[in-house]
């Protein structure tokens, strides 16, 4: 994985750089600073950033947030043609709803080391069990997304 822009498709990069905005809004709340769009189309669909802490639930990752909006957009809990951009990758309950959902690509931009699901960890998103595969693009703007993340934990320590 590359966060070498010539790698990433220019809709790949302006698309993350919303999610950065958005995982920035996250941390100016005081949850860990994950962003995520979802797109359909070049449509934005649906957005949001980690809110555990602020809604007092543990499923509120960028992801899932992200997901509710773009169904209750779409009318529809199936999201298929549709690519989910995150500055984190995801763990295995947001591969998991990402799957039952139908996204058609994930792309995401820093590496999670310890529960990363799709790369680091596990390749759940494209495990043979699952009658739903993604397409996946890790590393997009990864040095970026990254840092905000290693600044935000330097900070809390």
């Amino acid at each position: 994985m590359n966060d070498d822009s010539l790698y990433a498709d220019r809709a790949d990069v302006y698309w993350m750089r919303q999610a950065l905005e958005l995982a920035r809004e996250a941390e100016e709340a005081g949850e860990v600073p994950v962003g995520a769009v979802l797109v359909r189309e070049g449509q934005l669909l649906g957005q949001g950033y980690n809110r555990p802490i602020t809604s007092c639930d543990p499923s509120a990752h960028a992801e899932i947030v992200t997901l509710r909006a773009a169904a209750a957009a779409a009318a529809n809990y199936r999201l298929p043609g549709s690519t989910l951009y995150v500055t984190l990758e995801p763990c295995t309950m947001c591969v998991g709803a990402m799957i039952h959902a139908r996204v058609e690509r994930l792309v995401f931009g820093a590496l999670e080391p310890r529960a990363g699901a799709v790369v680091s960890q596990h390749q759940l998103a494209a495990h043979p069990a699952y009658n739903h595969q993604m397409q996946v693009q890790g590393g997009v703007l990864q040095d970026e997304c990254a840092a905000l993340l290693r600044d935000f934990f330097r900070r809390k320590r």
